[in-house]
Formats: C-alpha cells, structure tokens, sequence
C-alpha cells in the first residue's frame, strides 16, 4: 500500500471536510494520475496551461479537444456531479464493510436515487483490479447459488426469475481463493485474495477451465466433493473435503471462501436487497476488493490507503448509462 501524507484525511469526517475544497480535490487526483506534471490526454504534451477560473487545462497544440478537465478519461467523465461529492461516495464505499446503497447516497449527498446509482456502479468498475497473475501455494475453489427465496417474491418476478425449481433461476458464482501466511492471525503479515466470477453453470468444462485461468498449474488445490472438480490432480495437488462426511480434514478444507461467501451474502442480503443477475459481476467486484485490501494485525490497512487504492484505479475506465442498463451492448465486456 502507498504511504500517505501525514496532512490526509483518516476518516470519513476529515475526508468530507478535506474535498469540499475544489482545489485540493484536483491536486489529490493530479498527484495519482499525473505524478510527473499534467499532460494532454489527447496529445500526450506537457506543453499545457491552466485555466484557474475553469480549474481546466489547454493543450497549446492545435487539434480537438484541447481543454480538459481532470474528470477526462476516468470514470467521472461527462458527470455533472462535482468531485468533492464523487469522493466522499468513493470513501464511503471503499470502506463500509457491508457496501452502502444508492438510497444512503442520494440521502447523504443530496443527489437524486437514480444517480446514485449510477455513481455506485462506476466506483465499482474503479474497484476492478484487472491483475493478471495467477494464484499459487495453496488455493481453495468453491461456488453458491446467489437469488432470493421464492417465497418471498411478487407472483410475476418469481414467474420471471425462477421458471424451474430448486436452484433453477438463480446465479452461480464461482470463487478461488489463495491462502496468505499459514500461521496465527496476529502473526500473518500476507492474508488470503480472492477472485469471485459469474459462471453460466458449474459444469466440468466451466469449473475446470476458469481454476487453469485464474491458479498456477503444481499449486495445491482444496475443493468440495462436486463432481466438476473430478480430473484436476494431473495439473494441480487436488484435495477433496466431503461436507457430507466433515469440513475440515487438517489443511482440507474451503473455510477461506466460505467467510467470503457469508461477506457476500450479508452485503447483497442487507445493503442491496434486490441485485440484477446482470449486474452481479459488479458486486463481486466491489467486495472482492474489500476483502483483498483489509490488511493484517501486522500490516494494516486504513481507511485512506483503500481509498487511495480505488482513486488510482479511475483512469481508462468508462460506464456510459446505456452499457449499464444494457442499451448499448456492443460495448459489453461481461458475459453475465
């Protein structure tokens, strides 16, 4: 994690306090995206100046769009809600452990619910890590059924959603989680990642080929006694643990992913209620990137360095309203 200046903000009130200066929203976002000085994101030149009563810059090369702002090329791009309230929504979600709804945003910062809902969903595609490493050691694959009870659904949205029975109509979710440091929690100084993923069933051929995509091959491996895992010991050192039978077999077991699971669940179940298998992917996005960034007792992780973390992460990354709402589909890059 990045070291932060002893002037930052700590928490959620310092923050708010902190951003509601335009210009130290600017210079925060500048230092991240621009450490060697501002460029055009156009033209790629330093020869540029400010306009300081616009608080934008001018490329002083001849070609289009030569003025930006700081909002160009990021997820704020074409927002008419001004940073200091897009920062605070970004501290707020990087650091409540159960996620927070647009309805607390829209209450919070005085926007309207629907865009705080948009805003939400473009933090989380900032949550993205886009790590292309594989993971090692020793790694735990597990996958749940995600969808709400069909006793408690509206005739036509269980007519809609569950058109079967049993787990018919509901996500899966696929998850592969790496083992930190094996040794007592207030000694650990590595703690276990996770990768959580939609998966249109959990087949041999899906299950095997998304554990080859996202672990190294000779790592070990601990999974459930699902048939789809059968066929894995050829590549990885495959240990099975039969909850029919016990939960824990010494090393063998999924307990990792399961606490991961039960995170889920109580941040879909109690902040967002209702989640659009279309949209699930995002969600996991954002507790997958909790969870990954919560530090240890030895190394900790605070407030502002998760906040810093996603804040990095903004650039290159656009979500238009059609593509979340799913009108313009040609730009999907998600298959679910």
């Amino acid at each position: 994690m990045k070291a932060i200046d002893e002037n930052f903000p700590r928490t959620l009130l310092q923050a708010i306090r902190y951003f509601a200066n335009i210009d130290n929203c600017i210079s925060f976002l500048v230092s991240l995206r621009w450490p060697d000085g501002v460029t055009c994101p156009t033209c790629g030149s330093k020869n540029i100046s400010f306009l300081s009563t616009r608080k934008i810059w001018k490329c002083k090369n001849k070609h289009s769009q030569r003025q930006f702002s700081i909002k160009v090329g990021t997820i704020f791009e074409d927002s008419p809600i001004p940073l200091d309230k897009w920062l605070s929504a970004m501290w707020m979600i990087c650091n409540d452990k159960n996620g927070i709804s647009s309805y607390e945003i829209h209450r919070a910062l005085a926007i309207t619910q629907k865009s705080a809902w948009f805003l939400l969903h473009r933090l989380r595609v900032a949550m993205q890590t886009g790590d292309f490493c594989k993971f090692k050691g020793h790694c735990e694959a597990d996958e749940t059924y995600i969808g709400g009870k069909a006793r408690n659904m509206h005739k036509h949205v269980k007519a809609r959603r569950i058109p079967g029975s049993g787990t018919s109509g509901k996500t899966i979710v696929m998850g592969i989680l790496e083992r930190g440091d094996d040794c007592k929690p207030k000694d650990r100084k590595i703690h276990s990642k996770v990768t959580a993923m939609v998966i249109a069933n959990n087949d041999r051929r899906t299950i095997h080929g998304q554990i080859r995509e996202n672990v190294e091959a000779g790592s070990a491996l601990y999974s459930d006694a699902l048939q789809s895992y059968k066929g894995l010991d050829s590549e990885f050192v495959h240990q099975v643990v039969d909850h029919a039978e016990e939960y824990v077999r010494g090393k063998v077991h999924t307990n990792g992913l399961e606490n991961f699971w039960s995170l889920t669940e109580r941040m879909l179940r109690g902040t967002y209620v209702s989640v659009e298998p279309f949209h699930m992917f995002r969600y996991l996005d954002e507790e997958s990137f909790r969870f990954n960034n919560r530090g240890t007792r030895k190394v900790p992780v605070n407030d502002a360095q998760r906040f810093i973390l996603a804040a990095s992460q903004i650039v290159g990354k656009r979500l238009t309203f059609d593509h979340l709402t799913g009108k313009d589909t040609e730009r999907e890059t998600q298959p679910f």
